[in-house]
C-alpha cells in the first residue's frame, strides 16, 4: 500500500475513533463495539491480522488478551493499573510510529478494563487467519440491504411537490425549518442551463422561458435541456473525473500521449446523450470485451462501442511502455482497482492491499479476490504494454484495398529504382569521361567493386575522385531533369499511399483466450512475496452473511473467463448495497453542491454519515425502478421544491443550520474550471460547439504557463497529466494522478491574478468588447465621426448588452450610470498611454528603417474607436471576473 495512503488512513481515522471513544463513555462498554475498532486501527495489524503475531500476542479476543503473549498478560479485568497493554499505550510506547492513540481512546480502554472487560456475546472457540467481519461491522449503514423506505406524509403543505421534498421536509420540521421561496424564473433558467449543459442560456432563451406562463413550462425546459447534445458533454465531464480520464500515460517525464483515448471520452458523451441505462453503461465499461466475442475484426458500430467502453479500465497511469518492470505492471493493476472501487463502490479498498482494512470490514484476502477478477486481462506475468492492447479497425475490405494499393506502389517503385540506376550510370559515365584516360577503367572497376572488397589502391582512387560518388541523393547535381522525373514518381507513390484506408485503432482491455493466470495473495502487498492462491470473488461485506455471492471462475459459455462480466451484472443487479447509493449521491452532489453523503467515494467508517439516509435509499431504489435512467433522475431532482429554492440566506435559519445540510435553501455553487472557461468563450461569442474527435493540444507559453489556443469546449481539451492548462488549474482542475472522486472549490489569490493579468482573459475581454460594438452598431451609423452625445448613447447600448450577455439580466440604472462614468474616466487615461506607446513604436520603426535589410514598419496612430474599445474591454474584463459571473445562484 502506498505510504501516503497509510498516513491518510491513520490521520483520518483519529477523528472516527475519537467519536467512538467519546460516545462510548455514556454506555456500557463491550470489546466488540467499543474496543475492537480502536485496536483495529492501532494494533491488530501486528497482533491479529496475519499468521505471525508479534510478541505472540493476539488482541482479537478478550480471552487472548487476558492470556497475553511473550511479555505476559495484556489486560487484567477490573484492574487497569495492572494491565500491561494500558501501560504501554498510555506511555506512548505502543503502537510504534508517529500515530498514537488519543487520550479519549486510552480512557475508553481504561474504563472498559475497569468495568470488567466485558464482551457483547460469548466469544468463538477459535478464529481463522485475519480479522474477519463482526456483526457490529455488518450493522454499518452503507452495508445494509437496499430497501425502499416509505415516503413521509406531508399533508397540507403546498411546498412539498415531490417525494424528495417530503423526505427533506420531514427532516426540517423538528428543527423549525421550512423551504425557502422559489427562485425567480430567470434564475431558474440560468441554473438549469449551467447545471445540465455547462453553458449559459442566451438572453432570448431566458426571455422565452420567463414569458411562458403554462403550468408545465419548467418541466418542458428540463426536457429540452436533457435532449440537448451539450448535456452529454457536461455530464460526461463529471464521470470522466471519477474514471481518471487522461490523454497521456503519465508517471514519466515524457508523459506519452494516448493517441486513441479520446474515443472513450466520446463514448461517455454519447452514452449520456442517449440516456443509456446506467446498469448497461457500467457493464460495458467493466466487461465490454466479454460482450463482444473475439476475433475482433469487421466490427459493427455496436461492437466498437462496447470495446471502446473498456477504456474505463485503461485510464490508470501506465509507464510500462518505457519501464516494463514488475512493480510498474502491478501498480497499473492497483490503480485500476482504486479507480473502479472508488467510482462504483464508494470505498477505498486499496487499504486492504497490504493488510486487513484498518477501518472498514474489508479483509486482505477480499482485495485479492477482486484482483482475480481483473488479472486475466492484466496478466502481469505475460504483460501487454499500451501499444500491444490496441485493436485495429481495419476491415477485410480495408485490408484488401490497402494491399491492392501497395502492389501498385511496389510496381511503380520498381520502375523508379530502375530509372534511377540508369540515370546514375549515365551520369557516372559522363563524369568519368571527363577524367584522365589512364584512370577511367581502373576507377570504373573500383566503383563496381563492393566497398569492403576494394584494394587499398582502389580505395585511394575512389577518394581521389569524389565527384564519381553519384547516388540518388546527389543525382540532381548531374542531371536535374532526371532527378525531377524521379521526384515526380516519388510524389505519385506518396499520393497513391494516401488513398489507402486510414488504419484507426481502439484503446481497449481484453483477455487473451486460453491465458488464465492464477492469482495469489501478496504478503504485505509485495508481489515478490506471493502466499496462497485465491479465487475471484466480491467484497464479503456486500453480500448477505448467509448468502455469499458466487460465480464461475471460468465461464464455459464464453471465450473469456467471464469474471468481469459476472461481477458487473452483480453490481448492477439492484441488490448491491453500495452501487445505487453511490451513483445517486454523485448526481445529487452536482445538483446541490454537496452530497447526501459528503464523501462521495468513501461510504465507509472514514466517510461521513448521510444527512438523509432514507432519501438516499429511496433515490437508489427509484433509479433502479425507473430503468436506471439518469435523465429521469435529473428531472425527479430538478422538479423538486428543494432544487427550485432561492439561494438567499436567512439569519434565523442560518443559526439553526449554518451549513445548509437540511436543504432549507439552494446553495450557491461556483462554476468548475471547464464551465468557467466555456462560459467566458460563450459570452464573447467565440466558442466552437464542434463535438467529438481528437483532443485539442495544449502548448507551453513563453511565460511558462500551459495554454490552449482553441475556442472548443473544455471537455475536448487535451488532458496531459504533467501539463494542466493554467487557466483551468487555477479554478481547481484536478491533476489525474489516479482519479478525482470530488473536486475542491477554492477561492484563492491566483484566481484573481489570472483574471486580472492572463493573456486569455485580456484577449477575451477585447473579443467581448468587439462583439458588443458589432451587435450594437445601427444601420448607417458612422462610428468614427459621431459626436459626444451619440458616442455616449452608443456606449450605453453596448453596456446594456454586456449585462444581458454576461449576467443574463438587465442592468440597473445605477449600474449603467456608474459604468458609463468609469468608461469616460478610462478614455483619457488610455488615450495618454496609447500616445506614449505610439511615439515609442514610431521611434523604433524609424530606427529599423535605417537598416536596409529590414522592411519598413508602419505604425498606425491610435484612433478614438481603438481607445473606446479598450475602455469597454476593461468593463468586460470586470464582468467576466466577477462573482455573479463565476457562481450559479
Amino acid at each position: 500500500m502506498p505510504v501516503h495512503s497509510v498516513v491518510a488512513c491513520s490521520l483520518l481515522g483519529c477523528g472516527i475513533i475519537l467519536s467512538v471513544a467519546v460516545s462510548a463513555i455514556a454506555e456500557e462498554l463491550t470489546y466488540e463495539r467499543h474496543i475492537r475498532p480502536i485496536l483495529k486501527v492501532h494494533c491488530l495489524d501486528c497482533h491479529g491480522a496475519t499468521e505471525e503475531l508479534k510478541g505472540n500476542l493476539d488482541l482479537r479476543l478478550r480471552r487472548s488478551m487476558v492470556r497475553g503473549g511473550a511479555s505476559g498478560t495484556a489486560i487484567v479485568p477490573n484492574d487497569p493499573e495492572a494491565s500491561y497493554l494500558l501501560k504501554r499505550v498510555a506511555a506512548g510506547e505502543m503502537p510504534p510510529g508517529d500515530i498514537k492513540m488519543s487520550l479519549a481512546e486510552i480512557e475508553t480502554i481504561k474504563q472498559w478494563i475497569a468495568s470488567g472487560a466485558k464482551t457483547a456475546r460469548p466469544e468463538p472457540e477459535s478464529l481463522t487467519v485475519g480479522l474477519g467481519i463482526t456483526p457490529e461491522e455488518r450493522e454499518f449503514w452503507s452495508f445494509q440491504p437496499l430497501e425502499r423506505p416509505a415516503v413521509p406524509s406531508a399533508a397540507h403543505d403546498d411546498r412539498v411537490r415531490t417525494p424528495i421534498d417530503a423526505f427533506l421536509f420531514a427532516a426540517m420540521k423538528p428543527h423549525g425549518l421550512s423551504f425557502s421561496p422559489d427562485a425567480d424564473k430567470a434564475s431558474l433558467a440560468r441554473r438549469a442551463y449551467l447545471d445540465l449543459l455547462g453553458l449559459p442560456p442566451t438572453p432570448a432563451q431566458i426571455e422565452r422561458f420567463v414569458a411562458d406562463s403554462t403550468p408545465d413550462a419548467w418541466e418542458r425546459l428540463i426536457d429540452e435541456l436533457l435532449n440537448s447534445a451539450h448535456y452529454g458533454e457536461r455530464w460526461a465531464r463529471h464521470w470522466l473525473d471519477i474514471a481518471g480520464y487522461a490523454d497521456s500515460e503519465g508517471d514519466t517525464e515524457s508523459d506519452r500521449p494516448r493517441q486513441f483515448a479520446y474515443k472513450y471520452r466520446d463514448y461517455v458523451i454519447r452514452s449520456f446523450n442517449s440516456d443509456k441505462p446506467i446498469d448497461q453503461f457500467i457493464q460495458e465499461q467493466l466487461a465490454g470485451d466479454e460482450l463482444v466475442p473475439p476475433p475482433h475484426t469487421n466490427l459493427t458500430p455496436k461492437a466498437k462501442e462496447k470495446l471502446v467502453a473498456t477504456g474505463f479500465l485503461r485510464m490508470a497511469a501506465d509507464q510500462t511502455i518505457s519501464d516494463n518492470n514488475d512493480s510498474a505492471k502491478n501498480q497499473v493493476v492497483a490503480d485500476t482497482i482504486q479507480i473502479v472501487s472508488s467510482s462504483l463502490l464508494g470505498l477505498s479498498v486499496g487499504c486492504a492491499q497490504c493488510h486487513d482494512h484498518r477501518y472498514d470490514p474489508i479483509p486482505h484476502a477480499d482485495y485479492y479476490r477482486i484482483r482475480a477478477l481483473f488479472e486475466p486481462a492484466f496478466n502481469w506475468k505475460n504483460w501487454r504494454n499500451p501499444d500491444s492492447r490496441r485493436i485495429s479497425l481495419y476491415t477485410d475490405e480495408d485490408r484488401a484495398k490497402a494491399s491492392a494499393i501497395e502492389r501498385q506502389v511496389v510496381d511503380i517503385d520498381n520502375e523508379r529504382i530502375q530509372k534511377r540506376e540508369k540515370y546514375i550510370a549515365e551520369a557516372l559515365d559522363a563524369e568519368i569521361d571527363t577524367l584522365p584516360e589512364a584512370v577511367r577503367e581502373p576507377l570504373r572497376k573500383a566503383l563496381k567493386t563492393p566497398g569492403d572488397q576494394r584494394s587499398d589502391e582502389q580505395k585511394r582512387l575512389v577518394e581521389t575522385y569524389p565527384s564519381t560518388k553519384i547516388n540518388g541523393g546527389n543525382l540532381y547535381q548531374y542531371n536535374r531533369k532526371a532527378s525531377g522525373e524521379l521526384n515526380e514518381i516519388g510524389e505519385t507513390i506518396a499520393e497513391l499511399r494516401k488513398k489507402k484506408p486510414f488504419q484507426d485503432f481502439l484503446r481497449v482491455l481484453t483477455e487473451v483466450p486460453g491465458q488464465v493466470p492464477d492469482t495469489y495473495r501478496f504478503h504485505r502487498g509485495d508481489h515478490q512475496q506471493p502466499k496462497e492462491k485465491v479465487t475471484p470473488g466480491v467484497l464479503t461485506i456486500a453480500t448477505a452473511d448467509a448468502q455469499p455471492y458466487e460465480f464461475s471462475a471460468n465461464d464455459p459459455s464464453l471465450p473469456t473467463t467471464g469474471r468481469r462480466l459476472a461481477w458487473a451484472r452483480w453490481l448492477t443487479s439492484g441488490k448491491h448495497p453500495l452501487v445505487g447509493r453511490v451513483l445517486v449521491n454523485r448526481v445529487w452532489k452536482h445538483h446541490f453542491g454537496q452530497g447526501i453523503v459528503s464523501t462521495p467515494s468513501d461510504f465507509g467508517k472514514l466517510g461521513t454519515q448521510p444527512s438523509h439516509p432514507k432519501l438516499l435509499d429511496w433515490l437508489a431504489c427509484e433509479l433502479v425502478s425507473r430503468g436506471w435512467s439518469l435523465k429521469n433522475l435529473h428531472k425527479l431532482i430538478m422538479t423538486s421544491t428543494a432544487y427550485r429554492q432561492t439561494t438567499a440566506r436567512n439569519p434565523i435559519k442560518d443559526a439553526v443550520d449554518p451549513d445548509n445540510r437540511l436543504y432549507w435553501r439552494k446553495s450557491l455553487i461556483r462554476l468548475d474550471a471547464e464551465a468557467v472557461r466555456d462560459r467566458i468563450l460563450f459570452t464573447t461569442g467565440e466558442i466552437s460547439l464542434k463535438m467529438f474527435g481528437p483532443p485539442v493540444s495544449v502548448t507551453d507559453h513563453e511565460t511558462g504557463q500551459v495554454i490552449v489556443n482553441s475556442p472548443r469546449r473544455s471537455v475536448y481539451v487535451e488532458v496531459r497529466r504533467t501539463k494542466p492548462v493554467a487557466m483551468l488549474k487555477a479554478f481547481d482542475l484536478p491533476v489525474m494522478h489516479t482519479n478525482c472522486d470530488q473536486r475542491v472549490s477554492s477561492t484563492v489569490a491566483p484566481q484573481a491574478l489570472l483574471l486580472m493579468n492572463s493573456d486569455f482573459i485580456l484577449e477575451r475581454s477585447i473579443a467581448f468588447a468587439k462583439r458588443l460594438r458589432r451587435e450594437m452598431a445601427t444601420d448607417g451609423e458612422k462610428l468614427v465621426n459621431f459626436d459626444s452625445h451619440a458616442r455616449m448613447s452608443h456606449l450605453r447600448r453596448q453596456l446594456t448588452r454586456a449585462w444581458q450577455l454576461a449576467y443574463l439580466r438587465e442592468a440597473t440604472e445605477n449600474e449603467l450610470e456608474t459604468t458609463l462614468a468609469f468608461v469616460r474616466g478610462q478614455i483619457p487615461e488610455i488615450e495618454a498611454r496609447e500616445k506614449v506607446r505610439f511615439e515609442q513604436a514610431s521611434k523604433a520603426a524609424a530606427a529599423k528603417k535605417k537598416d536596409k535589410e529590414k522592411k519598413d514598419q508602419k505604425v498606425e496612430p491610435p484612433t478614438p474607436l481603438d481607445i473606446e474599445l479598450k475602455a469597454v474591454a476593461n468593463v468586460c474584463q470586470a464582468l467576466l471576473s466577477s462573482n455573479e459571473f463565476l457562481y450559479v445562484d
